[in-house]
């Protein structure tokens, strides 16, 4: 079997429309640029399609929290780099980290934490992973050490990264 990656990555570019009068990511485009990310890479590394399976079980993911920190601006037309992995999860839910970098990732630009609940929508609650679902999240959760709320992650990113913040 395939070892399935714990950290994913890809980049993008970033548009006009996304963002503000002073050619910068507009804050609220910064999700979106991260989502688009995340759902990219389940389909690309993990064969998982949240649409499809929303239309084909009735059942799917939906956001529940983000918590994300600006860093350093991502300009009109720049190519960065967004890698993220699951860090967290329970029988019915998964929090992911993901990282945007600018395109060599020397410069931390943002950082998110998105909370996800598998949600049953026939019955409009929350519903438990299945079995298929656990075992791929025990493949591929890669938690972050010794970093058990958010602040603390942004904390420890500033004092201890390489990385131009």
């Amino acid at each position: 079997m395939k070892k399935l990656p714990k950290i994913v990555t890809n980049q993008a570019k970033i548009r006009f429309q996304d963002c503000d009068p002073f050619n910068h990511l507009n804050n609220g485009s910064y999700i979106n640029y991260f989502m688009n990310h995340r759902e990219d890479m389940l389909i690309k590394h993990y064969d998982v399609d949240i649409y499809a399976l929303a239309k084909t079980t009735g059942k799917s993911w939906v956001s529940s929290s983000n918590q994300i920190a600006y860093l350093r601006p991502a300009f009109l037309m720049e190519t960065v780099t967004i890698e993220s992995q699951l860090i967290r999860f329970s029988e019915t839910d998964l929090l992911a980290e993901m990282r945007m970098y600018n395109k060599d990732k020397t410069e931390l630009k943002a950082v998110i934490w998105c909370g996800f609940v598998h949600f049953n929508f026939s019955k409009q609650s929350r519903d438990k992973h299945d079995e298929t679902f656990t075992n791929l999240f025990h493949d591929i959760c890669l938690p972050i050490e010794n970093s058990s709320t958010f602040e603390h992650r942004i904390k420890s990113l500033k004092t201890k990264s390489p990385i131009s913040l």
